[in-house]
């Protein structure tokens, strides 16, 4: 049986992650790309809130007793072939999962239009995931 408790307080936390990155929505892509602490603040944010979307399927995976993910990109994989998210949200929250190892292992490397645009534009993303498993816990 999946843990209430624990679900509730990591979609707590991706919720605050989401409401901060939020508070940075007006910010131009100038501004973005010359305020060193406005990027780290994104980047940072921004794995957070994908490991927060991780932690949150790997407990519905263990609790379940889906089978066991092979990588990060996996997770939402297992949750897809259990029906708990569908195939356009997988398309978006794997490349997700691939973001957070850059941004944790080779973050010399981030590009700045890359991470801006998921500021941008990907923020749905995670509120339609954080959705989706409300839905699967009700049921």
């Amino acid at each position: 049986m999946v843990d209430k408790e624990v679900v509730e307080r990591l979609l707590g936390l991706l919720e605050e992650y989401l409401n901060d990155l939020e508070s940075v929505q007006d910010v131009g892509f100038d501004e973005y790309k010359s305020a060193k602490q406005v990027r780290r603040f994104v980047e940072r944010t921004l794995q957070i809130a994908i490991e927060a979307c991780l932690d949150l399927g790997n407990h519905i995976i263990a609790d379940e007793g889906l089978r066991e993910p092979e990588d990060n990109k996996d997770v939402f994989k297992v949750l897809a072939e259990a029906g708990i998210i569908d195939a356009k949200l997988l398309g978006s929250l794997q490349p997700m999962a691939s973001f957070r190892n850059l941004i944790v292992h080779d973050y010399g490397k981030i590009d700045d239009e890359i991470v801006f645009g998921i500021l941008k534009r990907r923020l749905e993303d995670f509120r339609e995931y954080s959705k989706r498993i409300v839905d699967h816990m009700r049921r």
